[in-house]
């Protein structure tokens, strides 16, 4: 049985597409965009929706073409749900292009018309040869750029796909790569109309690195119109995957269960550490803080790494800051806190007051920088936002790889690094991932950012992940402002079955006012549109970011929501010391790691809110869950999460009951089940009567 919920609200924005279509800095959603052209282009197109040549030298259709009721009508398809006709207007436009450059007639004016400028002005890029491995890239108006080299020597990659400069044009394939070398990277599109080309396949065989080589990245799509090109297939090493141990969870049916085939929910904090060397233990973070967050109930601790202290030079992995990651993973494995390890930044490096990348990966673009704080400058910084453009267009560094690339071999060795450690649950590819100078379009919906960048992005680092690990949880993020704004995600498919989408909820009223009015309704949007993301995709959630505020009633708007939807959750954050918070201290549950986590050191009120009861493993599929007034309320079905059948009688259910909830002891009523722990023990245990279907758990405070 997939999983559903009791949906609050619907997912769909009408007029998003038509508010994108006229804002500058947004690109209008494709298929909208689509529809027009469809509409628009009707007067020269046949039934069977082809390109009629004949129709171009037509008064009749020229009449048609430019009357004001036809423009109308075709502006008016940006809001029609559906293609109006079937023309597919980039492809006709493209196939008429193509031929015109391979007619005899098109070679003839194209030569004079490129040897008049000096250059390609009309044409497709020439492909990639031994000699010269990438290819060419396409004319300045129109054309496609040229395939890369497919490499047939050992430890050779493969040349890149040229790029299509013009209006329109697609980008071309990147070439293969010989035994134990890379796949060359897929050409950019035209930036107005076009496909990216594909990423060329990766060769099988012993690499200098130890890691399997890596296929090209895919081209960027046209801004209006395209797609963007597929990532290439890893390589293997002669020995294939070794080292990996069975994960704490894995995806089954839309849920996170662990190898019993229990279904497994998280209650924890996040631990970030932003300043070099962004060890996660930098701020103190030590035995007697997993002890704490244990002692309190909390199964899971959200774990920052940055990508400036996995790869600090170009190429160069740092094996003694993952030693350092590490320590902290299986301290927190003693404590039974599971770690999911969190690919952090906050405007993308520390030039602009943030963390992440490293300076060798940041490009400025020589533009100026607002320096505003955390988040005033993400929108207004150019150089940020050139800085973010450059990743996402996979600009190459200094030793002539692509950013995405270096991303994708970074996530590679920590994947590999950590596939052998049982305690480490999963890996969250990056945190609020920013659209840079489309970040207009992310307050209404980001069609082009989210589908044509951010999508193939998480596809690609996927891979990296999947060519050493095949088996931990992969999480990834819709754009940085899903949890702020009330508007649904445009993320496409992340081709990986076991795969959770992994959001953030922040109410702007709390930031803004410190208030919580209105938290709630906020919360109802953006869990209903995660949820409507998830069911259509039959995978999890988890509610990996909430808080940082000392707004207590807008915590608890998000951790209602959790509940009602049945989400896992990470509370940001356990640390007050956070660079690129406004209050750190009102974000903190610990205020200062370096020290004990008891008297004035800990948010107590805040703790009394966060450290609720709730199910950790459930011997089936949960249906209900709540908590309100000190009573706690779950229900849960016996039939197994993956649909194959149902638990046996006496399948045990783990609940946490966090002692200060009640400091008096606590009740507790079953139908359908039986209790098995002793009294008022922090873990209570559910076993499932013979017969039973639904079992019901009531928690209440003693009398």
């Amino acid at each position: 049985m997939s999983r559903h919920r009791s949906k609050v609200v619907g997912s769909k924005v009408v007029g998003v597409a038509a508010f994108l279509a006229i804002t500058p800095l947004t690109p209008a959603a494709q298929a909208d965009v689509d529809d027009m052209m469809d509409v628009l282009f009707t007067p020269f197109v046949t039934a069977e929706g082809t390109f009629d040549g004949d129709t171009m030298f037509d008064a009749t259709a020229w009449a048609t073409f430019l009357s004001p009721e036809h423009w109308d009508a075709a502006v008016a398809a940006l809001a029609e749900p559906s293609p109006a006709v079937g023309f597919d207007f980039y492809t006709g436009l493209h196939d008429i292009a193509e031929k015109w450059i391979d007619s005899e007639l098109g070679i003839q004016v194209n030569g004079a018309i490129n040897q008049l400028f000096g250059s390609t002005v009309i044409g497709n890029g020439a492909a990639g040869t031994e000699a010269n491995p990438n290819g060419g890239n396409g004319g300045w108006l129109f054309g496609d750029g040229g395939a890369g080299w497919n490499s047939t020597e050992d430890g050779v990659a493969g040349g890149h796909g040229g790029a299509a400069v013009g209006l329109f044009g697609n980008g071309g394939a990147g070439g293969d790569g010989g035994a134990g070398a890379a796949g060359g990277d897929g050409g950019a599109a035209a930036w107005l109309f076009g496909n990216g080309g594909h990423g060329g396949d990766a060769g099988n065989g012993d690499t200098a690195s130890g890691l399997p080589a890596l296929g090209g990245a895919g081209g960027v799509a046209g801004l209006l119109s395209g797609t963007h090109g597929e990532v290439g297939h890893y390589g293997t090493l002669p020995g294939g995957i070794t080292g990996t141990v069975a994960p704490p969870v894995e995806v089954s049916n839309g849920w996170l269960t662990n190898p019993d085939g229990q279904v497994v929910l998280w209650h924890g904090l996040n631990q970030v550490y932003k300043i070099s060397p962004y060890t996660p233990s930098g701020d103190g973070f030590s035995e007697d803080d997993a002890a704490f967050l244990a002692a309190n109930g909390f199964n899971s601790v959200r774990l920052g790494i940055i990508w400036a202290g996995v790869e600090p030079q170009p190429g160069v992995i740092d094996y003694n800051y993952l030693a350092s990651v590490k320590d902290t993973v299986d301290m927190l494995a003693r404590h039974k806190i599971v770690a999911i390890l969190d690919m952090h930044q906050d405007l993308y490096n520390e030039e602009f007051g943030g963390e992440g990348a490293p300076d060798w990966a940041t490009f400025n673009g020589g533009l100026p920088h607002f320096g505003l704080g955390f988040p005033a400058t993400y929108p207004l910084s150019p150089a940020e936002n050139h800085a973010w453009d450059a990743f996402w267009a996979n600009t190459k560094a200094s030793d002539g790889i692509g950013l995405q690339n270096h991303y994708a071999m970074s996530w590679q060795a920590v994947a590999d690094y950590f596939k052998g450690n049982a305690n480490v649950a999963g890996y969250d590819i990056m945190n609020e991932p920013w659209a840079g100078s489309h970040w207009l379009g992310s307050v209404m919906g980001n069609p082009y950012f989210d589908a044509q960048q951010l999508t193939p992005f998480y596809n690609q680092i996927d891979a990296a992940i999947r060519s050493v690990d095949p088996h931990k949880t992969v999480f990834f993020e819709p754009n940085t402002l899903f949890g702020s704004t009330p508007v649904p995600t445009h993320l496409g498919t992340v081709n990986d079955p076991n795969s959770a989408f992994s959001f953030h909820h922040y109410c702007l009223t709390a930031a803004l006012f410190n208030t919580s009015f209105g938290c709630d309704w906020n919360a109802d949007i953006v869990f209903g549109y995660a949820q409507d993301y998830m069911q259509e995709h039959n995978i999890p959630g988890w509610l990996s970011e909430f808080g940082a505020t000392n707004n207590l009633g807008a915590i608890d708007a998000s951790l209602q929501g959790s509940n009602r939807y049945l989400f896992g959750w990470s509370e940001w954050a356990y640390s007050g010391k956070d660079i690129t918070s406004i209050s750190p201290d009102d974000q903190a549950l610990v205020y200062d790691p370096s020290k004990p986590p008891v008297g004035d050191n800990v948010n107590w009120d805040k703790l009394d809110v966060l450290a609720q009861p709730y199910p950790q493993v459930i011997s089936g599929t949960p249906t209900s869950l709540s908590f309100s007034g000190g009573v706690f309320s779950f229900a849960y079905s016996t039939d197994q999460a993956d649909g194959s059948g149902s638990f046996a009688a006496g399948s045990q259910t783990t609940i946490s009951v966090p002692p200060s909830q009640y400091p008096n002891g606590y009740t507790v009523t079953v139908t359908g089940g039986h209790v098995t722990s002793g009294p008022n023990a922090s873990q209570l245990t559910i076993a499932s009567d013979s017969g039973a279907s639904t079992v019901k758990v009531t928690v209440t405070a003693a009398n």
